[in-house]
């Protein structure tokens, strides 16, 4: 006979503009996040968040390294350009963690519309895993919904106060969903459709590459960005314990 699961704990609950996000803790270590009643993620694994960004740095890299040109130093040495990433959702941190763990990421900006969520990790449990990597330099956090984010008009550079931001982006990473076919919310349709795949293009650089976190593969939405103008599709799977492994959709903007 298998132990009995242990039962949840309720940290925090908060109504927010897209519905009820909670925070349980299961035990003693892991921490879970649930939106509207359906389970997001929690910090048992951390597999298939690593892979996504993994998956797009792969894909990018191996693109830039023929396409994209770098920077000579004072002595004259080619230094490959460090790509900007986006990660659409921050949820229990590990895709971020894990981006800020390694050197060769520019600017990451991580989109999360969850006001929760953000607090929880800048003043709750959860600045445990993501301390450290928020306290990173090339990191900024954007408490806004990433549909609209990715929709807004985009210009090639804002300066405000001498400062330069970028507005397009070498990689998007984006795990808001259970998947394209299972959005948390009805908002977030928008982001798989003709449409918002055209906002996801207008967000990367030439050659740039977008990465989507799903539970199960989907070849509509492999098709979808096909449909959008998006080149070498495929997709990448992650082994689970059990029943369907979960896969990370990579397409690239055309140069």
């Amino acid at each position: 006979m298998s132990a009995p699961t242990e039962s949840p704990v309720l940290l925090d609950r908060r109504e927010g503009p897209h519905g009820e996000v909670v925070l349980r803790r299961r035990g003693e270590a892991t921490y879970e996040i649930i939106a509207n009643g359906c389970f997001l993620m929690d910090t048992s694994d951390g597999r298939s968040e690593r892979l996504l960004v993994d998956a797009a740095h792969a894909a990018h890299a191996a693109h830039a390294r023929r396409a994209v040109p770098g920077c000579r130093t004072a002595s004259g040495m080619h230094v490959p350009r460090r790509p900007s990433l986006l990660i659409g959702g921050l949820g229990v941190g590990f895709s971020l963690v894990h981006a800020a763990a390694q050197e060769h990421w520019g600017a990451i900006t991580v989109v999360e519309r969850e006001e929760a969520i953000v607090d929880w990790h800048v003043a709750g449990p959860l600045g445990a895993i993501s301390g450290a990597a928020l306290a990173d330099p090339r990191v900024s956090v954007l408490c806004t919904d990433l549909v609209a984010h990715l929709c807004a008009p985009v210009r090639t550079q804002e300066v405000t106060q001498e400062v330069t931001y970028e507005v397009t982006y070498d990689v998007l990473c984006l795990d808001i969903d259970n998947g394209p076919d299972w959005t948390v919310t009805d908002d977030n349709r928008g982001l798989y459709t003709p449409v918002g795949l055209a906002a996801c293009r207008a967000r990367l650089n030439p050659g740039g590459v977008l990465a989507v976190w799903s539970a199960q593969p989907s070849a509509r939405f492999e098709q979808a960005l096909r449909d959008a103008g998006f080149e070498a599709v495929r997709t990448e799977e992650v082994a689970v314990a059990r029943g369907v492994p979960d896969v990370v959709h990579l397409a690239r903007n055309p140069d």
